[in-house]
């Protein structure tokens, strides 16, 4: 079962509508994915909880709903309402946005760690804490597809540097198309193999695409339950 945990629709700077989205999804072998907007007013959330609810049952297909953070102010206000949504991503770049995304339990991805950076944006004790607390570190295929030159040179550095720093620490990773449109999900077997060519091992690349997204999905599902008091604290 394949997931693909970061994709945006016309809800959210993307391009096509969520039925696209889906019937490609599904078309390429997904079993789910990750719907991503950013922050909403409450109005517009619940209407696009509506339509994702919708679609979901009409193409009897996995959609998690998903807000990406890009600054402390809106990560503290999405923390205090973590459990009436799936995913809770920040997007990362700054040494500060990095740091606060890894020590915080009730994140569940750090997308673009490297973004504007020539680095990979994340150290051994960034590598540490994203493993201490799971949460995942994101190769996002988007970077990769949408640059060229020295740019591109850049990103794909950036992507072994990560891809060295899991095989050292084994926090979780994740590998997703980014997609800001239905044409830019891809199959499966093109991220896999371009995490082969990283340096992952078939297993690992594999896991990226599957049993880590799984798990991060049933942690969702376990916070969002009755018996959730605080990520880490649950009643027995």
């Amino acid at each position: 079962m394949m997931y693909d945990l970061h994709i945006h629709s016309t809800f959210s700077s993307g391009e096509s509508t969520l039925e696209e989205i889906i019937k490609t999804a599904k078309e390429l072998g997904y079993k789910g994915i990750g719907f991503i907007s950013y922050p909403l007013k409450r109005e517009e959330e619940d209407l696009l909880k509506a339509e994702i609810n919708r679609v979901s049952k009409e193409y009897n297909f996995e959609i998690y709903i998903g807000f990406e953070v890009t600054n402390k102010m809106e990560l503290k206000k999405l923390l205090n309402r973590r459990r009436e949504f799936d995913l809770l991503l920040v997007r990362g770049g700054t040494n500060f946005m990095n740091r606060i995304a890894v020590e915080n339990r009730g994140v569940d991805i750090l997308t673009h760690p490297d973004y504007e950076r020539k680095d990979c944006g994340i150290n051994h004790v960034l590598a540490r804490l994203a493993k201490e607390n799971e949460v995942a570190i994101e190769i996002n295929f988007r970077e990769v597809l949408n640059s060229e030159g020295l740019v591109r040179k850049n990103v794909l550095a950036n992507h072994m540097e990560i891809i060295r720093l899991y095989k050292k620490f084994k926090f979780p990773l994740i590998i997703s198309s980014g997609a800001l449109s239905h044409w830019q999900i891809k199959d499966p077997k093109v991220l896999i193999s371009y995490l082969v060519t990283l340096g992952l091992e078939m297993k690992e690349a594999k896991e990226a695409l599957s049993s880590t997204p799984i798990k991060i999905i049933e942690r969702s599902k376990e916070w969002r339950s009755d018996k959730w008091i605080m990520p880490g604290v649950k009643v027995v």
